[in-house]
């Protein structure tokens, strides 16, 4: 097999494992309201199932990647989703909510390292020009779950009982494991040995401190309207429940095509794709804000959103990965393990300042704590170009702006 089409069935096999541990994140959104019955339990409290798997991934994904720095590639990707069907038969099976969590740890445990490594191997199975496709086709597996996975879990919980939308979970799982068997080669290159320290001389590097920060900012911008677009979609524009599932799909439809965009863009100077699809999130949230009341101009606006909401994931991982490369060589997993950590991050930030909103009656303004939160990542990502200006003579940097 050559080397062309054994990269393809590489990705492949992560984007299968990525699509089930993507399904896995969310999926606990659709079947709160059954386990709140079950476990006797409030809302807030089944709201644990989402933001304990978030902190999991949060400090699970650069502590795991320190003890697994020298683990065979494959082996533990094996293990990762070995531990993946184990947590999520330990919720399957849990005879009390404290049980359920901890199933729900092992898995964002699983998601962490998983997405950490499958991106660094994602871009070392390709040709350097193609590294922000190749990972965008990886995280394509996260993208395609919010289409299918997520809504097909649900349904499955809501139709028979929420334990059988955890045993869809471990069939999607077992499907990830096999194919990681199969289509994963062995005696993948190991990173250079890292230590505890390199945390620190990754968050001591501007760039590398600036870049995690844009994360953050960048890919959690979306979340202060995703997290209610549901709401927003049913009391401001006026769609039905039924309407609503259809355009959902429709949205992670338009979230798998700006993915793929944005890898393409981000093959070539990644910095500067970034600032053009922040840009792009930017117009898309303000559209959002001025539709939001509007039936069919507010769908076309939520599409829009869809379409900008991920497209910049590509391009974050890859830069942080290439500045890992330049200026801290021997913490490039680490770089990558702390990027992970700055998407959920992302993802708190943005959710927490939703709740406040919401809580003070302020729902249509959602968009506007989105566009704050890009303004913020627009000047860090001034800073970083001014950076890589100055570095570039003596760096010889592949992407300079000059």
């Amino acid at each position: 097999m050559n080397k062309k089409v054994s990269s393809t069935w590489i990705l492949l096999s992560l984007a299968i494992s990525a699509f089930a541990i993507g399904s896995t994140e969310f999926i606990s959104v659709g079947i709160i309201p059954l386990l709140t019955k079950t476990f006797g339990i409030s809302l807030t409290q089944g709201g644990l199932t989402v933001s304990i798997y978030a902190t999991g991934i949060i400090f699970g994904a650069p502590i795991l990647a320190l003890v697994t720095n020298r683990f065979d590639r494959k082996k533990l990707l094996i293990g990762i989703m070995i531990s993946f069907i184990i947590g999520n038969l330990l919720a399957t099976f849990a005879p009390n909510f404290t049980i359920l969590l901890a199933g729900r740890i092992i898995t964002a445990l699983s998601h962490g390292i998983f997405m950490t490594i499958a991106s660094l191997i994602a871009a070392n199975v390709v040709t350097p020009n193609k590294r922000g496709s190749a990972i965008a086709i990886m995280f394509t597996g996260l993208t395609v779950a919010t289409i299918a996975g997520v809504p097909i879990g649900t349904f499955i919980g809501q139709t028979f009982n929420w334990r059988m939308s955890f045993i869809f979970l471990i069939v999607l799982g077992l499907i990830g494991l096999i194919s990681n068997m199969l289509l994963v080669p062995n005696k993948l290159p190991l990173p250079n040995p890292t230590s505890v320290k390199g945390i620190w001389k990754i968050l001591k590097q501007p760039q590398l401190l600036l870049i995690l920060l844009v994360t953050a900012l960048g890919y959690g911008a979306t979340f202060p309207v995703y997290t209610y677009l549901t709401t927003i979609l049913n009391k401001n524009m006026g769609w039905s429940q039924s309407a609503i599932v259809i355009i959902l799909i429709f949205y992670g439809i338009a979230v798998a095509i700006g993915n793929t965009i944005g890898g393409k863009w981000a093959n070539k100077k990644p910095l500067f794709a970034l600032l053009k699809m922040f840009i792009g999130l930017g117009i898309a949230l303000i559209v959002m804000r001025l539709t939001i009341n509007l039936h069919f101009l507010g769908l076309l606006a939520v599409l829009l959103l869809g379409l900008f909401a991920l497209m910049n994931v590509p391009g974050l991982q890859l830069y942080i990965v290439q500045l890992a490369e330049k200026y801290t060589p021997d913490e490039v997993p680490l770089a990558s393990a702390l990027n992970i950590s700055a998407f959920n991050v992302g993802i708190t930030l943005g959710s927490a300042l939703d709740g406040q909103a919401v809580a003070h009656n302020q729902l249509v303004n959602t968009p506007w704590l989105g566009i704050g939160m890009l303004i913020v990542g627009i000047i860090l990502i001034g800073f970083l170009m001014r950076l890589e200006k100055r570095t570039a003579p003596t760096l010889d940097l592949e992407n300079c702006y000059d």
